[in-house]
């Protein structure tokens, strides 16, 4: 029986010589991985860009949709743009950044994976299609000459500066104790 996973080669073949500490991923997901803050971008790819509809469309509280979004200000996702409706005060709208508009992939990934696993009796809620010609949206792993690669084929090596970066950090906490 094989195992399909991925192929780590060279020095990070050696799984228990080094360990995930500059892990992008746990970056990402400490960044944007929490419900409340995926609701909030979803709903700016849904074109939501008031306050109290972002709080109002994802059921979050007003000071939970408040904090996250203003997390995502912090982190470039969106931007405040100031509006004033006639006789209001001047409030903010949230729109997406290009950094936001980058999470699309990891949105329709999620989407993609909750249509396929966690399907509701009656069908997927929406359908995502390419606009210009009505053919469903998918997110796929595919390499730079354009084939879908699946799990298996997945090779995992360490950056060029990754190593010396790690003995560099080493180094430094060595000097530091």
């Amino acid at each position: 029986m094989s195992i399909e996973a991925a192929h780590l080669e060279g020095p990070a073949a050696d799984r228990y010589s080094w360990v995930a500490d500059r892990c992008s991923l746990e970056r990402a997901v400490s960044a944007i991985g929490s419900r409340s803050t995926m609701l909030l971008v979803r709903e700016a790819f849904y074109g939501t860009r008031r306050f109290d509809d972002f709080a109002q469309r994802t059921g979050l509280s007003e000071a939970v949709a408040a904090s996250r979004l203003r997390e995502l200000v912090t982190l470039g996702v969106l931007e405040r743009h100031p509006y004033q409706e006639p006789g209001r005060r001047t409030r903010n709208e949230y729109v997406l950044t290009g950094m936001g508009r980058d999470l699309l992939p990891v949105a329709l990934a999620f989407l993609q994976w909750g249509d396929r696993y966690l399907l509701d009796p009656a069908g997927p809620p929406l359908l995502f299609t390419h606009h210009s010609c009505s053919a469903a949206l998918s997110a796929n792993v595919v390499c730079d000459a354009g084939h879908e690669v699946p799990l298996e084929e997945v090779e995992i090596a360490f950056a060029p500066n990754a190593l010396e970066y790690s003995a560099a950090e080493v180094e430094r906490g060595r000097a530091k104790a």
